[in-house]
């Protein structure tokens, strides 16, 4: 297929030249293939054709146009659930990257917003890991996220997920708070370990179990920090991992093999599902655009296919 990307120049990519800036977008593409697209007239800056290299200036749209592109297929049905002139919720699908990865450029959650959307220039506001589904802030545009991005916790007041997960607890509520950090000794670097005072961030969430059955349970999570893999290193430290995660369920085995290329057929037939099972639920906005409003509840019911199927088989419902 011909990829079509755009991406507005930032201050870490002005005074950069064009062929430059173009590897860094796209790691795939050799500096000869960047070259040889803009001798083609393949790339444009603020909608005009340029044939040369120039310096990039702040607030720049450049556009090209990558023939024969390929990447690895992902779920793209993002979905609208909110919106204001300023920022929207929309839904993002499991397995789909917000942003570009070392597999995945093109068909990114930000990118299909630019290309599908009327927000050319949509920014995301936060992120979700990529297993993870469920609703997503956007700014519609580079102003409204230098106007949000800042100041974003005092606007998303509360956010609150849904997780599958191993074992029925024996607890109904539970307000679990950890000090949090990575580990030299770990075996995976991005793993977040609980730690002493002092040594890491303090991180806390809130648990209630929605439903318990046949050795798993639906659990809501409810952060009160927002502290990378929260609520995923909270559910191991308790005993109880997320169905699916390949970090932080029987010790990190699957995600270990993958990374010495070590999976066998037996590996993934015997995994539970391809996604681990978290989903962004609900978002609280406090409601600025009118004074004294009610708080504006956004929620994402559009769980993944193997989710229900999970539910079904083992008699949860939310």
């Amino acid at each position: 297929m011909d990829a079509n990307f755009q991406f507005t120049v930032n201050q870490t990519q002005q005074g950069l030249t064009l062929l430059e800036c173009l590897p860094l977008c796209i790691p795939y593409l050799q500096p000869n293939q960047c070259r040889s697209l803009l001798v083609s007239g393949g790339i444009k800056i603020n909608s005009g054709v340029v044939f040369d290299d120039q310096l990039l200036k702040l607030e720049d749209v450049v556009s090209y146009t990558v023939p024969n592109y390929e990447e690895a297929p992902v779920d793209t049905r993002w979905r609208l659930l909110w919106e204001n002139d300023e920022i929207a919720a929309v839904h993002k699908p499991a397995n789909l990257p917000v942003s570009r990865t070392t597999r995945n450029v093109y068909n990114t959650l930000i990118q299909l917003l630019r290309r599908e959307s009327s927000w050319p220039d949509a920014h995301l506001l936060h992120r979700l890991d990529l297993e993870t589904s469920g609703v997503i802030l956007i700014a519609k545009d580079n102003t409204q996220a230098k106007r949000f991005q800042p100041t974003l916790s005092s606007l998303m007041i509360r956010k609150i997920y849904h997780a599958i997960v191993h074992g029925e607890p024996s607890w109904q509520n539970l307000h679990h708070q950890s000090y949090l950090n990575t580990r030299k000794d770990s075996a995976i670097r991005c793993q977040m370990h609980p730690v002493k005072e002092g040594e890491g961030k303090l991180s806390e969430t809130l648990f209630n179990v929605i439903s318990s059955h046949n050795g798993y349970s639906i659990v809501e999570c409810e952060l009160l920090t927002g502290r990378k893999h929260q609520i995923r290193a909270h559910l191991s430290q308790l005993g109880h991992p997320i169905v699916g995660d390949k970090i932080y369920s029987q010790g990190g085995e699957f995600y270990l093999k993958r990374l010495d290329d070590a999976l066998t057929q037996e590996d993934l037939h015997a995994w539970p599902t391809d996604h681990h099972m978290l989903h962004a639920y609900t978002v609280h906005l406090n409601n600025i655009w009118h004074q004294g409003g009610e708080p504006i509840v956004i929620r994402d019911t559009d769980y993944s296919k193997q989710w229900l199927a999970f539910c079904m088989m083992h008699g949860l419902s939310a």
